[in-house]
């Protein structure tokens, strides 16, 4: 039987410590490579570019020209209703989740909602302010725009923004291959709108959807939503009304 001296010898090694603790959180380091390094580079790119190149870039028109060639007057009805309903239910749906949460009490995971959907508004607004690309001015389009500046596109930030908040917090149950189907389904219909009424280069849409990914699924590794602690007694959880040990140790030296 090996002494305790000697497991406590084992578990001191350097390269064994390494490889459990990479074992044990193998799944978040690929989550964040994923999640939030990929998107986040990919955007980094097309900001790169189109600061290299102000009239885009080469797939942006050809993309949309041919969807252009769809155009006919009872879709271009329907694309301008379902490009707005698709905008305004996004705050709608977030604003009942985060009355049920509260109701539920489950404050880190209503904290996750609404620091992830300020943030996307802050960071879309903010890209578009610093960047200032103009919307494609190829023919007249039937949507009215408040803003000029096209990058990242908010319809697509906000839209999958919704996707990822409600994925992530549905996660662990089977409600989430639901909602990933209408998902997806979801924010393609909404990009395909905003590209044919020719408010948005595809280099937009792309932008607003890594953003959104990026910005959501790094905020859910900080926040944790979801997390519950087992209790002494049974098999129950309690309720998202705890900071973890470290949060505490940080509130108490601020």
């Amino acid at each position: 039987m090996t002494s305790l001296k000697e497991t406590k010898k084992k578990s001191q090694s350097p390269i064994s410590f390494i490889q459990n603790l990479l074992i044990a959180h193998w799944r978040s380091l690929l989550l964040l490579f994923i999640g939030v390094y990929l998107p986040l580079q990919i955007f980094e790119l097309l900001v790169a570019k189109l600061w290299q190149y102000e009239a885009g870039f080469p797939w942006d028109l050809p993309i949309l020209l041919t969807i252009h060639s769809t155009a006919q007057p009872k879709l271009d009805v329907m694309a301008v209703a379902v490009t707005n309903l698709g905008l305004d239910m996004v705050i709608p749906i977030l604003s009942i989740v985060a009355i049920i949460l509260w109701q539920r009490k489950r404050w880190r995971s209503l904290a996750y909602l609404l620091t992830t959907t300020v943030g996307s508004i802050i960071i879309n607004h903010t890209g578009k302010i610093l960047l200032h690309r103009l919307r494609p001015q190829l023919w007249l389009s039937p949507a009215l725009e408040k803003s000029t500046f096209a990058f990242p596109s908010g319809h697509a930030t906000m839209s999958m923004t919704l996707v990822c908040i409600l994925l992530i917090l549905i996660w662990a149950t089977s409600w989430r291959w639901l909602i990933l189907a209408g998902g997806s389904l979801y924010v393609l219909v909404i990009a395909w709108t905003r590209l044919y009424l020719g408010v948005h280069f595809p280099s937009d849409i792309l932008a607003g959807w890594m953003v959104a990914i990026a910005w959501s699924i790094g905020v859910s590794i900080i926040i944790k939503p979801n997390l519950t602690q087992p209790t002494v007694v049974g098999n129950q959880t309690q309720e998202e009304t705890f900071l973890l040990p470290e949060e505490t140790q940080l509130v108490s030296k601020e």
